[in-house]
């Protein structure tokens, strides 16, 4: 069975429509290069002109003035290298909660089937729904006071990791890749006297690699480029992140000096991607297990 395309065989085998077919698509990925990459490009050329050159209007395509010393000026007068530390930390404390916590609760509603699992996983995604800033004050006020125990987490780096664990979008991604495991695999384990949490460490977390890899990317981009909620929780200059930081850092700072350090709090969520877009695509589109 053919199958059917914007453009038909015999239609594209002629010059004129093969011309017509190409033109179109370069305008298109042209079009679509310009609006994604044309503000990145705007991002790094601005971050080596001169404050002048920088506020013009129009503004200038390629830099007049090649500053390249303002990257090292930023990264000194910003402070760069203790609010990468600082959001390296907090990145990968989060990471660490989410894979503990959010496998487990994706687990336990995949395959031990609690009472009320999907009343429970509904009301999760229910979450979804709810705009992040309507939490926030909520958010807040628990974090100021935690129930039961009664402890003041501001300043302390539990006040972003334990916020980050309740994301139900991961355990979603999560409890469908658990459920696309063969039962007969599972069944086999526990037939040869394999328990449940034998079962999730030597089998399910295995095989589950390429959607754990997905979740552990979201997780890190999301505290990387968080602004409002570690600006609230952190308020101790020596503990901010890097938005955060260049933030409060910004006051009396050249807008090119200001726009370099920006470039370089860019760089490490699009190293990011560019390194892992297969792994991304790959988890994301994951559903089952062959052979």
């Amino acid at each position: 069975m053919s199958t059917r395309t914007l453009i038909s065989p015999a239609r594209l085998a002629e010059p004129r429509g093969r011309l017509l077919y190409w033109s179109v698509f370069a305008v298109v990925v042209a079009a679509f290069t310009l609006v994604f990459l044309g503000p990145l490009y705007w991002l790094a050329s601005s971050g080596v002109k001169d404050p002048q050159e920088v506020i013009q209007t129009p503004p200038t395509l390629v830099p007049r003035s090649f500053t390249p010393g303002n990257y090292s000026r930023a990264w000194d007068v910003m402070d760069l290298s203790r609010l990468l530390l600082n959001t390296t930390f907090y990145a990968f404390g989060a990471l660490a909660c989410q894979l503990v916590l959010d496998v487990a609760a994706a687990y336990s509603l995949s395959r031990l089937r609690p009472v009320l699992g999907k009343a429970i996983l509904g009301m999760m995604l229910a979450t979804l729904m709810i705009p992040a800033t309507v939490l926030v004050v909520p958010q807040y006020l628990t974090v100021l006071d935690v129930p039961f125990v009664h402890r003041n987490l501001l300043n302390s780096p539990w006040a972003i990791w334990l916020p980050s664990v309740t994301n139900a979008f991961n355990i979603f991604l999560l409890k469908r890749f658990f459920d696309s495991i063969p039962k007969d695999l599972l069944d086999a384990a526990a037939m040869d006297g394999a328990s449940p949490m034998r079962v999730l460490w030597s089998i399910v977390l295995p095989v589950s690699r390429p959607i754990l890899g997905v979740v552990s990317i979201f997780a890190i981009v999301g505290v990387w480029k968080d602004f409002l909620w570690p600006m609230l929780t952190l308020p101790d200059p020596s503990k901010q992140t890097l938005n955060v930081g260049i933030y409060s850092l910004s006051t009396g700072v050249p807008v090119n000096i200001l726009i370099a350090a920006l470039t370089i709090a860019s760089l490490p969520t699009l190293l990011i991607f560019l390194v892992f877009q297969r792994n991304i695509m790959s988890g994301l589109t994951a559903g089952a297990l062959k052979g």
